[in-house]
C-alpha cells in the first residue's frame, strides 16, 4: 500500500498559492505527517505560472531515517493536483500529472493568456475540450468558480482551494484541523475562513455552464448605453431581413459589435465608468477609502480627432495638408493620463458626453456607409454558408486607431474576394480560408500568402 501522497498546485503570480503550501505543511506537521513542499516558479509576468509541490509520509511509518522525497512531480505519480485556472488544469494534464490515480481539484474560470488577448480574431481556447479531458483522465474531479466565491468572501483563491482539498476527502485530515492552519497564520483570518467555507461547500458543485445569452437582447443592452434607445431600435429593424435562423444568430451579434465601433468618445465613456474604478481598486487589492490614482495611457491620432468632429468639417480637415502638418504631430506620441485628476478627468467626460453628437460626425458617416454595403451584401446573398462567413469577416474590424485600419483593410480585401467568387460552388470554403489566414497575424502577411495561392 501507497503510504506516501503527493500534492501539485498550480497557480498564478499573485494567487497565494505560497500562503496554500504553507497552510497545507502546517495542516500535515500537526496531524504527525512528515512533509516537504517545494516551489518551482515562473518568469512570466507576476512570476508566471509556479508549481508548488507538497509530499506527505506518516511518521509513524519511519523505519529509521526520515524518508528521502522527491522535489519535483513526476507524470504519473502525482495523487492530488490544484489549479486555481482552468487552463492551468490543462497543462496539469498535458504534463502527465493527472491520472486514473489522480483527483483533480480546479476553478473553471479563465484568466486569458496573452495569445488569446492579442489574437486577431477568434483567440480564445476552448475550455470544454478541458473539461471534457479532466473528466477522462482524473479518478476525481472537482470543478467550479473559485474566483467567483473569493470575491463573493473577500478571501484569496488559495483559501477557496484549500477548502475543496478539505471537501474532497482525498487528504486524510480534519476540517478543524485546515480551519487552524488558517487562524495560526494570521493572514487576513476571517475573510480566509470565509473562503474556505465556500470551497468546502462548494465542493460537489458542477461547473456552473454560462446561461444561454440572448445574443439580440445583449444587443439592444449594449447599444443604448453606447448610444440611444433609438440606436438600439436600428439595430432591430437592420435584422428584420434576415430569415435564416444561422445567418441571424451572426449577424445579430456582428451587427451588435459593429455599431459599438470604437471611437474616442466610447473610449472616454468606457474609461470613467465606475464598474472600471470598481475593478481596478479589486486588482490592487485597495482597501476601503485608500486614494487610488490610475495612469491611462492614450493615443488618439489626428485621423481620430477629425472623425470625433460634423462629418463636413472633419473631412476638410483631413483633406488639408497645411493643416495636418500643422497639427498631426501634437497626436503623433500617445500621453499617459491619470484619469483620477480632476483636469483630466473632466475632459473625458466632456468626450464621453459627445456621444449624443455622434450620428453627425465624420466617423459615423463613414462607419455607418461601410455596415449598409456588408448588410446589403450578406442580405443579397443567397447561400446561407456564404451569408455566414461574410457575417464571420466583421471578426477582423475591431479597436481603434492602427488596430482598426489594419482589421479595415484585411475586410475589405475580403469583401474583394467575395466579389470575385460570388456564385461559385466552393465560395464558403475559400471565403473561410481567406477569414482564418487573415486572422493569423497583425500585418496580414498570410492573408496576402492565402490570396496568391
Amino acid at each position: 500500500m501507497r503510504k506516501r501522497i503527493t500534492v501539485a498546485v498550480l497557480a498564478l503570480g499573485g494567487q497565494g498559492g505560497g500562503v496554500l503550501s504553507d497552510w497545507l505543511v502546517a495542516v500535515g506537521e500537526k496531524s504527525g505527517w512528515y512533509v516537504q513542499a517545494t516551489s518551482v516558479q515562473g518568469v512570466a509576468q507576476r512570476t508566471g505560472s509556479t508549481v508548488y509541490y507538497l509530499e506527505f509520509f506518516p511518521e509513524k511509518d519511519f523505519h529509521g531515517a526520515p524518508p528521502v522525497l522527491a522535489l519535483m512531480p513526476a507524470p504519473g505519480d502525482v495523487d492530488i493536483v490544484v489549479a486555481s485556472e482552468l487552463m492551468e488544469a490543462g497543462r496539469a494534464i498535458l504534463r502527465g500529472f493527472v491520472t486514473p490515480n489522480t483527483t483533480l481539484i480546479t476553478s473553471t474560470h479563465r484568466i486569458y493568456a496573452i495569445s488569446e488577448k492579442s489574437a486577431v480574431s477568434g483567440g480564445i481556447a476552448d475550455s470544454s475540450k478541458v473539461l471534457d479531458a479532466a473528466k477522462k483522465n482524473a479518478r476525481a474531479l472537482i470543478a467550479f468558480d473559485m474566483d467567483a466565491a473569493s470575491s463573493r468572501t473577500g478571501a484569496a483563491i488559495s483559501a477557496v482551494m484549500l477548502g475543496a482539498m478539505a471537501a474532497s476527502g482525498a487528504l486524510p485530515f480534519s476540517r478543524e484541523s485546515f480551519e487552524a492552519a488558517i487562524r495560526d497564520s494570521a493572514i487576513a483570518v476571517d475573510a480566509n475562513l470565509a473562503g474556505f467555507a465556500a470551497g468546502f461547500e462548494g465542493h460537489d458543485a458542477e461547473a456552473a455552464p454560462l446561461p444561454p445569452l440572448d445574443v439580440v437582447q445583449e444587443g439592444v443592452r449594449r447599444l443604448t448605453d453606447y448610444q440611444d434607445a433609438d440606436y438600439a431600435a436600428l439595430y432591430l429593424a437592420r435584422l428584420k431581413q434576415f430569415k435564416d435562423p444561422e445567418v441571424a444568430r451572426e449577424m445579430a451579434r456582428a451587427l451588435a459589435l459593429w455599431m459599438s465601433y470604437e471611437d474616442v468618445m466610447r473610449v472616454a465613456q468606457l474609461k470613467l465608468r465606475r464598474a472600471r474604478m470598481d475593478e481596478v481598486r479589486d486588482e490592487v487589492k485597495a482597501a476601503p477609502g485608500q486614494i487610488v490614482h490610475v495612469t491611462e495611457y492614450m493615443h488618439p491620432r489626428w485621423e481620430e480627432v477629425c472623425d470625433t468632429l460634423p462629418a463636413g468639417l472633419g473631412a476638410w480637415l483631413l483633406r488639408s495638408r497645411v493643416l495636418k502638418k500643422m497639427f498631426a504631430p501634437w497626436f503623433a506620441k500617445g500621453r499617459h493620463v491619470r484619469t483620477t485628476n480632476i483636469g483630466w478627468f473632466l475632459m473625458l467626460g466632456l468626450l464621453a458626453r459627445r456621444r449624443r453628437k455622434r450620428r453627425g460626425t465624420l466617423r459615423y458617416a463613414e462607419e455607418n456607409a461601410r455596415i449598409e454595403a456588408w448588410l446589403a451584401a450578406v442580405a443579397g446573398e443567397s447561400d446561407p454558408r456564404v451569408a455566414v462567413e461574410l457575417a464571420l469577416c466583421q471578426n477582423l474590424i475591431k479597436g481603434y486607431g492602427d488596430t482598426h485600419a489594419r482589421g479595415l483593410a484585411k475586410f475589405d480585401a475580403l469583401m474583394d474576394a467575395y466579389r470575385r467568387v460570388r456564385g461559385a460552388p466552393d465560395a464558403a470554403s475559400t471565403l473561410r480560408m481567406l477569414r482564418e489566414a487573415a486572422s493569423k497575424d497583425e500585418d496580414g502577411t498570410a492573408l496576402k500568402r492565402a490570396m496568391q495561392s
